[in-house]
This record gives structure tokens, sequence and C-alpha cells, in this order.
């Protein structure tokens, strides 16, 4: 476990950008060869408009990152937080511990009010605009959205107490659960099923990505499966059910044209009635 400390601490950028690119390869490469769906659909151009929000993401992140480091360094230094609470204990444990807090409140938490106010749900809308989930849609996030889930992630940080070598490798755990639980693969069900008692498996994500409501507000971990379990927003529907997509805005011109995917948080509101 020091080790994993001492590398978190001194993680390279380069390192960072690798993994991230490493795992969408990994993926990609699975997916294409033992697809969940067989989708009909320009791969590659579907990918260039998923890649360019995941561009912009890493853009804001970056020019943001900043203000974590600072966060970290503070709570640290000033005895603040949950985690500079706890009594002493074992390294292995306080990891788990920051890191269950940290996905509560910069993924589960954050995922679940936008989908309950309405302006947040209007830059969240883009990443269920997809209508062809697989591993480039992990990080479909309008720039707007990015700047909100990075202002959770700092919010956890600065309840949590988190050093920064914890939020290092938080951040890696998610990028790679959210393009494992992505990914258009098809694990065994039952391997599935026992997988989802403990992260977010590819089966438990997907419902989410259900086209229809109540589908679509459940599920929303991204690394651990128990907060769904925990406040009653888990569900299950059988993969071969699932169609991808939000019900308002089911047409390809709007949901696979880059320029119309930016604007669609500024267009009035739609009501799902209106397709």
């Amino acid at each position: 476990m020091n080790e994993i400390v001492s590398y978190f601490t001194h993680i390279p950028s380069s390192h960072r950008s690798l993994i991230l690119v490493g795992g969408i390869t990994f993926f990609w490469i699975i997916e294409n060869a033992f697809p969940l769906f067989r989708f009909d659909y320009k791969k590659w151009q579907h990918a260039g408009i998923n890649i360019f929000f995941t561009l912009t993401t890493i853009v804001i992140n970056f020019c943001l990152a900043y203000l974590l480091l600072v966060t970290a360094d503070w709570t640290v230094a000033n005895d603040f937080g949950i985690l500079q609470m706890l009594p002493e204990m074992p390294l292995w444990l306080y990891a788990m511990i920051g890191l269950l807090l940290l996905d509560l409140i910069g993924a589960y938490l954050v995922h679940l009010i936008e989908h309950r106010v309405k302006i947040l749900w209007r830059f969240h809308l883009i990443h269920h605009t997809d209508t062809w989930i697989d591993t480039t849609t992990a990080n479909r996030h309008h720039p707007g959205e990015s700047v909100i889930r990075f202002a959770f992630t700092l919010l956890g940080v600065f309840i949590v107490g988190s050093p920064m070598w914890m939020v290092f490798l938080y951040q890696t755990l998610s990028v790679i659960a959210t393009q494992f639980n992505h990914a258009n693969i098809a694990l065994p069900k039952k391997v599935d099923l026992v997988l989802s008692y403990f992260i977010v498996s590819p089966d438990m994500h997907k419902v989410h990505h259900h086209y229809k409501l109540p589908y679509t507000d459940s599920n929303y971990g991204n690394i651990f499966s128990v907060w769904d379990r925990l406040f009653g927003t888990f569900k299950t529907l059988p993969r071969e059910e699932i169609v991808y997509g939000v019900d308002t805005h089911q047409d390809p011109k709007e949901h696979n044209v880059l320029k119309k995917l930016l604007y669609i948080p500024f267009q009035e509101h739609r009501s799902p009635d209106a397709n």
C-alpha cells in the first residue's frame, strides 16, 4: 500500500494520460471483438464526437487542477475533513473509506443532482443523447457539465479531507471504471451480477442509459455500487430490453452532430412527449 501511495503522490501527467488513452484503447479492442450490441453506425464519426468532449474535459480539469492541489494540501495541513477525524487505522482501510466518500460526493451525488435540477440536467443531457453506448461515451460531457463535476470533486476533497495522492488514485479509478461500465461488452450474466454487488458493472450502468423513466433516474454510481443500493436508486433491466438514448432527443441529426450537442443546454426545454 505504501508503494501505491508513493506512486500516486508523484504520478507524472504522462502516466495519467497513458491510463486514459490506454483504457479507451483496451476496451475499444474488447468491445470490437465481443460486442454486447452490434450497432449500425459510423464508429469513427461517433468516436470523434465523444473524443472531442473527452479532450474538453481534460483541458478543463487541467486548468482547474491547481484548485484541487491547494484544497487537498490545505485540508491536510489544517487537520480538516472527515478523514482527519478518524482514529488511527491501517492505510488500506483509510484509503478505502476516502475513496468511498469521494465517489459518493464526486460521482453519485453530483449525478443525482444533475438529474433532479433542470438547469443542470440540460448540460448532462448531452451524455444521455448517445444512442450507441460504447467506451468512448464515458467522457461525453458538455464543457459546462465538466465544470459542474469538477466543482463537486473539489467539494468532496474539501469535506473528506483527502490528501492529493488519494485524489489522483480516485481520479484514476474513476476513469477506468467509467470506461469499463460504458464499454459495449457482454460479460457472462452471473459475473456481471456478482460484480454489481461491489462495483458498477456494465449491465448495471447501461440500465441508467435506457431511454425512458424510471430507468434513466437510477444507477447513478460510477465506481462503487453501494450508494445506489443504500439510497434506493438501484434498478435492474434485462440487457436485451435496453434501448439507449433519451426520449426527447432520438433524432441522429440532434444527438450525432457536434454543433447541435453543444447548443442543447441553451435550447427551450422539451417534455418527454415532444417527440
